[in-house]
């Protein structure tokens, strides 16, 4: 009986170590992913490959992580898709500033490695 692949991820992180410890874990949990490195590369991602999940850094080359954010949740081909920042300025009242800037949720970075599979997939599950 073959496995069904697991959830795909659209990992979105100009920085190169980063993202590749997100998916590295994420796979090694079951996961299947993509990369974006740029707030343009994300939009066309998320549209074409519809992943169950977004994780999206805040600071892109090109433009800001919650301007990505806004312009996904205005698309009808997105917009239902769970958008997380991840963040390194997670602070008190990131929760209110996190659905404020358009995301669904946040998760910090550093991640860590052990609870990173288990927040993702409580996203991805809705």
């Amino acid at each position: 009986m073959t496995e069904l692949p697991g959830p795909l991820i659209l990992i979105v992180d100009d920085n190169e170590q980063n993202a590749k410890l997100a998916r590295d874990v994420l796979r090694a949990a079951g996961f299947r992913t993509i990369e974006a490195v740029t707030g343009a590369e994300a939009i066309a991602l998320a549209t074409y490959d519809r992943p169950a999940v977004i994780l999206m850094d805040i600071s892109l080359p090109d433009m800001d992580g919650a301007v990505v954010a806004r312009q996904l949740k205005g698309d009808p081909r997105t917009t239902g898709i769970p958008i997380i920042a991840l963040t390194a300025l997670a602070s008190q009242g990131a929760d209110e500033w996190s659905v404020d800037a358009g995301f669904d949720g946040y998760l910090e970075k550093p991640i860590h490695v052990r609870e990173f599979p288990d927040e993702v997939r409580r996203f991805s599950e809705g």
